[in-house]
């Protein structure tokens, strides 16, 4: 076993191990943190994490026309917040919609909303806690990128950590400190595409060629997205989000500049995938054949470029279309216009 394969193995250990003391420690990390003392004002909302301890009551539940649906009584423990170790009743079913999918069972671990009203506390599950199968699920993924991409998935998993790192260490913290968000979108994403290239493909001539690719794409999706959202006249206002920013961070909070940013960063993963493989592409062309000439070697380069660009296409429908299939439905129900 060569110095290489030892190091992949060690990794692969280590990234099993994480994925122990994750699956042991991570359910916890999903609780709230305890609130403080102070108790909350009327309309004021607490976040606590509970765990179901008994069914009290089921069944079903009228809603008109013929239509039913389940209903629940529950017993909670609350594990968190300023209701920590008290048991509460809870029911479900009564007064939200629910379905089959949303009945919970004795072990259950969800979230408990607690609300100030002016007749006192309203208590309702907002949702499951789902951090322990969440944390298995990366920490599973992890293991197969490792397996099956060796030193480069390692890379990869390096790669992706600092992205994340450069998103909300400074392209978050600067868009809520006032920053204009194209600027520090356009800034971000161009240093985690540098650092991430050369971290996982190392500093090659192809690796040179992706990043120039991405570069040059990346400049002219901002000034293309800057144009067609002036042109269509989005705002940001629409967003569901949009009340909550304006509240938290003032009225002068850029939100067409944040839709911008959005559509900038949102093109990065397109831009990687198609600049990296059309770069590999092209290199794997001339080590195969060293007497190609320049204009064979462009003609075979765009016909490669135009596979990319009809597969992204679909694929970038797709993956949109998965992602908004409810939001699909409301529109196609009500005959929203766009």
């Amino acid at each position: 076993m060569s110095q290489l394969d030892r190091f992949l193995v060690i990794c692969l250990g280590m990234l099993v191990v994480l994925a122990i003391a994750v699956a042991i420690i991570g359910p916890r990390l999903g609780q709230p943190v305890p609130s403080s003392e102070q108790p909350l004002a009327q309309g004021e909302t607490e976040t606590m994490a509970a765990r179901v301890i008994e069914v009290l009551e089921e069944g079903t539940v009228d809603l008109g026309e013929g239509s039913t649906q389940p209903y629940q009584r529950l017993l909670l423990r609350v594990e968190g917040g300023s209701l920590a170790g008290q048991e509460v009743v809870v029911e479900e079913g009564t007064v939200n919609i629910i379905s089959q999918e949303r009945l919970f069972h004795p072990g259950d671990r969800v979230y408990l909303e607690r609300t100030v009203g002016p007749d006192g506390d309203h208590l309702y599950i907002s949702d499951f806690v789902r951090t322990g199968p969440l944390f298995w699920i990366v920490a599973l993924f992890m293991g197969l990128v490792v397996l099956v991409g060796r030193s480069k998935g390692l890379r990869s998993l390096g790669g992706t950590l600092f992205s994340l790192a450069v998103i909300f260490a400074f392209i978050l913290p600067q868009i809520m400190a006032g920053r204009d968000p194209v600027g520090v979108s356009i800034a971000g994403s161009i240093l985690l595409l540098a650092v991430s290239t050369y971290l996982i493909y190392g500093w090659n001539p192809k690796a040179h060629a992706a990043m120039a690719g991405m570069s040059l794409s990346l400049v002219l999706t901002g000034m293309l997205a800057w144009l067609f959202v002036g042109w269509t006249r989005l705002t940001g206002l629409s967003m569901e989000e949009s009340a909550y920013l304006v509240m938290e961070l003032g009225p002068d909070i850029n939100l067409r500049g944040l839709v911008l940013g959005g559509i900038i960063i949102g093109s990065l993963g397109v831009l990687d995938d198609i600049c990296v493989g059309q770069a590999s592409a092209v290199f794997e062309l001339v080590n195969a054949n060293r007497d190609l000439g320049w204009l064979a070697l462009f003609r075979h380069s765009l016909n490669i470029g135009r596979d990319h660009i009809a597969a992204m296409v679909n694929t970038l429908l797709l993956a949109y279309v998965g992602a908004s299939m409810p939001l699909m439905l409301v529109f196609t129900i009500y005959q929203e216009p766009l």
